[in-house]
């Protein structure tokens, strides 16, 4: 990734900083708004539509739609798909469309889901148009991380961490907003209302963060750096050749005087020649420096970190939220009962995973050459077991004991599970554009952001047999 450089202008106030913040933030406002939600999603999904039963009528009971799996896989499937499909696109569409499209469509789509909170339907139509509001919408969201990523590479490394602190606070945004909505004591429809103008804001105020980040002068600066970089080292090349030949020419001329030889003007020739050449190979080796790299000589280079970021979410995606989300307290009935849930589950994951993205500003431990981080990465596999074994109720009978049925215990293991996440992901998506040259740092980004959705669809159909085996 790009240091800092003597001659670029201050960010002042920080506001470049606060843009990539808010900017990281947005990325993930779909996801954590939809899964945090899945009370009210329940709710609509779970409750029988009296006002069309009939007295000779039959009241079909409740079905298991697997919406926490189901939400999962469909959140990812199209997050790993327009990744692959963003690395074509950022060639042939412009960042500012990519950008900018990807939150216009994502500001409709929450708006046609809060349209829909007040719109009676029933529950097969209400899960169907549901579900598919979550692929489209997580589909944009993925050509709006991939470009994001790409963007950030191309800042000194700071901002990288600044961006994934924001996508951190995105989860614990969503929380706040879920346990406030719960805080009203109304009925569920408008709770559900008052959350979901709250993305629809928060996307719009993206929107404006991305349209002012292109406006100032320090972001200005490194995003026109590779192409003023290869414009002006060009132009030097040029100058430079110029100046060797006119050289190379009074040389021998001044050389041609002084011996006064019969071949004089062959020997000019030659040398003009000579010293041509030599400017050419200068200029067609700094040529050679400034082609990007392929794919696949980039990925030689970050594979360690690929592997990483791929297998912290596949074990992250496989016990959250489609287990983690149906551990039940140990106090039923009363309040606490309705703000379990979002406290223990929702809001301690986001805070520590939040919080471990931002412990890497300060301390990166294991350095990216040590063997040590992928053997911690790996070791973080025992989270699975450690909470199958909690207090989790999806299905009359469970093949498992429950071994930690207290909340506290369940709370001090999400913390863990979560400061762990957010610290090895944004390591490893820290580390990677630092393991390539400057030029190939976008190319790395983009390989990272792949392997960072496929962790998140293999975590995804991981949960399915996990819950299985439940």
């Amino acid at each position: 990734m790009m240091k800092g450089c003597k001659d670029a202008p201050s960010d002042w106030g920080c506001l470049s900083g606060i843009c990539f913040f808010i900017l990281g933030l947005g990325t993930l406002l779909p996801w954590n708004f939809f899964m945090t939600a899945i009370l009210y999603f329940e709710h609509r999904l779970n409750t029988t539509d009296t006002q069309n039963v009939t007295s000779n009528s039959t009241v079909e009971p409740p079905k298991d739609y697997y919406f926490n799996s189901l939400m999962t896989l469909l959140s990812q499937l199209p997050l790993l798909l327009f990744t692959l499909l963003n690395s074509i696109l950022y060639q042939r569409i412009s960042e500012a469309m990519r950008v900018g499209g990807s939150l216009v469509f994502i500001l409709l789509l929450f708006i046609l889901t809060t349209v829909l909170v007040k719109v009676d339907m029933d529950r097969e139509h209400f899960f169907s148009v549901t579900m598919a509001t979550i692929w489209f919408i997580n589909s944009f969201g993925a050509v709006l991380q991939g470009s994001l990523f790409g963007l950030v590479g191309m800042f000194p490394q700071k901002y990288s961490a600044i961006f994934m602190s924001g996508q951190g606070l995105a989860g614990t945004f969503a929380a706040v907003a879920m346990l406030l909505s719960i805080a009203r004591d109304v009925d569920m429809t408008s709770m559900a209302l008052g959350y979901f103008v709250t993305p629809c804001v928060g996307t719009l105020l993206t929107l404006l963060c991305y349209l002012l980040l292109r406006r100032l002068e320090f972001a200005q600066y490194y995003l026109d750096k590779s192409t003023k970089y290869e414009a002006g080292t060009t132009d030097e090349l040029l100058t430079a050749e110029s100046a060797a030949v006119e050289n190379g020419r009074l040389n021998n001329h001044a050389n041609g005087s002084v011996t006064n030889s019969p071949n004089k003007d062959v020997a000019l020739q030659e040398g003009e020649v000579d010293t041509t050449k030599q400017a050419f190979v200068s200029l067609e080796q700094v040529k050679k420096n400034q082609v990007k790299a392929s794919v696949i000589e980039v990925f030689k280079k970050i594979w360690v970190m690929a592997f990483c970021v791929t297998f912290v979410f596949t074990v992250t995606l496989s016990v959250f939220p489609a287990i983690t989300a149906n551990v039940k307290t140990a106090y039923d009935g009363g309040k606490w009962e309705r703000y379990f849930i979002c406290v223990c589950c929702f809001l301690t994951f986001n805070l520590n995973d939040w919080l471990g993205r931002t412990i890497t500003t300060w301390v990166r431990w294991p350095r990216k050459e040590s063997c040590i981080f992928p053997l911690l990465v790996v070791s973080r596999v025992v989270f699975i077991p450690l909470l199958m074994l909690c207090n989790v109720q999806m299905k009359d009978t469970r093949h498992l004991p429950v071994l930690f049925n207290h909340d506290a215990a369940f709370t001090a293991i999400m913390a863990v599970f979560s400061i762990s996440s957010g610290y090895f992901v944004c390591l490893s998506m820290s580390y990677a554009p630092q393991m390539v040259k400057a030029k190939d740092a976008e190319t790395a980004g983009a390989l990272m952001t792949f392997f960072l959705a496929l962790g998140l669809s293999t975590g995804a159909l991981l949960s399915f047999p996990l819950r299985a085996l439940l």
